[in-house]
């Protein structure tokens, strides 16, 4: 037996509770392990800790497996009457048997022999306040993020000086390019997302910053002058909310901007400025003070940041790091988040660089905006593995990239097989609780990666992709331009305009028919955005197949990656076929895709 593949610890994605009455338990193996049986019962069932009695456990054999590189994990759904639970497991190999304590292995003999108390796996109690809660609608979602100055501008009266004319279709952006894209142009599209089955909005920054990010903010209290007032993010909220549409800001609290009127005091007044301790500074004076006044972003790097005078997001000079273990500072934040809610009626906050801030920050933050409003929705940037901040008492929820990269992956690299795949999807559901996987924000592409499309070359790639997107449990993003398939390289290239003139004049009537099907088909079917799916492999190993289910359904999605056809080898009822492309008389072509209820 394998032992060192074997673990399992009695917290976090491991044991949790997934409601106020059950509890997951999940164990990882290696692949010789055969059968993995559960022993549980409540702690005191046959008496006080410590007492002369031998641990009494209810059998249970964990049946449910999935499949991941190099290990087997293996979960079951306990019950607990009395809301404790003590547990240890068995272990069955080809040849071995062993008994899974919290300090070992044990042989039956062993086990039994022992007279010293038996270190079973705890779950002590079944707290209610500490159950993760996740935002029911937050699966529902079907998210457009959008890049406020490159989306529609239409109030030229807010435009700056220095505003270009809207870009044609297929023209190139830089860094200093501001078109002048606006609060009232995403309202005035509202009609037009909804029709598209947008369900859920997400802005990149619109406080005052110099940038035309805005990730650089100025000023956390006042809107952008150039994408509009408090009025009209007000009405933006209520006409998106009058139509379906839920609105989230984006949170820029890792760092802030040069021109941030606390940060330009330390600069002036350095130890003596009552917001020294606001930011990390190691060292004052600072050497070079001109990253106040460029604009130009080449001169972004200088030696303030690169030699430790202070900390900064990235080593950029212009964005002095937050100190979010500072009391002041957490209290200003959420002093922030506070009006933004109360006053525009958002309903989630997307937060920049979050793993950098304070936990601390991050369980006040929460505790605060729930009682504000707690079906309000926490999500993170954090490209990694994010438990410690997904434990229920953080954030809802983290940008899923390792669920895009694993995607990514098969098709860039031709010699991947749908097995892989299948293990890299089962990895990325294994790392967290199933509350956290339902609302898993989940995308392919942002304002911080190349384009999709640009990216694959493929467009029958691309519409694959989109539609494993679109079949996974989390909820979804596409950024602004997706369903037209637009194309932009690394950032900045990633940010260019809308091209409304083409869209209205039909040029992607077909991509955008394409993709309101898509968006269509999850919202009408709940087997395609829960937790339950199963893979299955043929002789071919870049056909991606797997069953999404449901109590009341089951629907599969069948991808052709390869270079040749391939037929399902089964009788589909054409009434039961929910989206198919490339697929003629039973034929599914190189880069087809079908998905169809059994």
């Amino acid at each position: 037996m394998n032992k060192a593949a074997i673990y399992h610890r009695a917290n976090d994605n491991y044991c949790y509770c997934l409601n106020e009455n059950d509890i997951k338990i999940t164990i990882r193996t290696g692949y010789d392990i055969e059968n993995v049986t559960l022993f549980y019962n409540d702690p005191f069932m046959e008496g006080l800790m410590g007492g002369d009695h031998k641990f009494k456990g209810i059998e249970l054999n964990l049946t449910k497996k999935i499949m991941l590189k190099d290990h087997l994990l293996w979960s079951v759904i306990v019950t607990p009457p009395f809301k404790r639970l003590t547990y240890y497991f068995v272990l069955d190999s080809k040849d071995e048997s062993y008994i899974y304590l919290e300090d070992g292995f044990y042989t039956k003999e062993e086990y039994e022999k022992s007279n010293e108390r038996t270190q079973l796996f705890y779950f002590p109690w079944m707290n209610k306040s500490d159950i993760n809660v996740t935002p029911d609608w937050v699966n529902d979602t079907v998210w457009y993020q959008i890049f406020v100055d490159r989306f529609k501008n239409s109030n030229h009266d807010y435009d700056p000086k220095n505003v270009k004319p809207w870009s044609k279709y297929g023209k190139k952006v830089s860094y200093n390019d501001y078109y002048g894209g606006d609060l009232v142009g995403i309202k005035d599209k509202i009609p037009y997302l909804k029709d598209l089955g947008i369900t859920g909005i997400y802005l990149t920054p619109i406080c005052k910053a110099v940038s035309n990010h805005k990730y650089d903010t100025e000023d956390y209290l006042e809107l952008d002058p150039h994408f509009g007032t408090d009025e009209d993010m007000t009405n933006l909220v209520k006409t998106a909310h009058s139509n379906g549409i839920k609105i989230m800001m984006d949170g820029v609290f890792n760092h802030s901007g040069a021109m941030f009127k606390p940060w330009l005091d330390v600069v002036e007044k350095g130890p003596d400025s009552k917001y020294f301790n606001w930011f990390m500074v190691n060292e004052w004076p600072f050497a070079d003070k001109s990253f106040i006044d460029k604009k130009d972003y080449k001169a972004f790097f200088s030696a303030n940041a690169t030699s430790g005078k202070y900390y900064t997001f990235a080593f950029v000079d212009p964005m002095p790091k937050l100190n979010t273990n500072n009391p002041e500072v957490i209290d200003y934040i959420i002093g922030v988040l506070t009006k933004w809610i109360q006053v525009y009626d958002i309903d989630g906050i997307r937060l920049d660089v979050a793993n950098e801030i304070s936990h601390t920050l991050c369980k006040e933050m929460r505790k605060k905006l729930k009682e504000l409003k707690p079906d309000f929705y926490i999500l993170g940037e954090i490209w990694h593995d994010s438990m410690p901040w997904l434990r229920g008492d953080e954030f809802d929820s983290v940008m899923n990239y390792p669920f895009g990269d694993s995607i990514n992956e098969f098709w860039s690299n031709k010699k991947t097989s749908s097995l892989t795949f299948e293990h890299a999807i089962n990895r990325c559901y294994s790392l967290y609780m199933e509350q956290t996987n339902n609302v898993l924000f989940n995308l392919l592409d942002s304002h911080d990666t190349i384009r999709l499309i640009t990216k694959l070359k493929d467009k029958d790639a691309f519409y694959q992709q989109m539609c494993a997107l679109f079949t996974m449990p989390g909820t979804v993003c596409i950024y602004y331009g997706t369903e037209i398939v637009l194309e932009g390289g690394h950032d900045p290239d990633c940010r260019r305009c809308m091209p409304w003139d083409e869209i209205e004049n039909g040029k992607f009537d077909k991509e955008i028919a394409i993709m309101k099907k898509i968006i269509s088909l999850r919202k009408e079917h709940k087997a395609l955005r829960n937790n339950d799916y199963t893979f299955s492999h043929n002789d071919n190993p870049r056909i991606i197949s797997y069953t999404k289910h449901d109590k009341s359904e089951d629907i599969k999605v069948v991808l052709n990656c390869g270079k040749t056809k391939f037929n399902p080898d089964m009788d589909i009822v054409p009434d039961n076929i929910l989206f198919s492309y490339k697929f003629d008389e039973n034929i599914l072509s190189s880069g087809g895709i079908l998905i169809y209820k059994l």
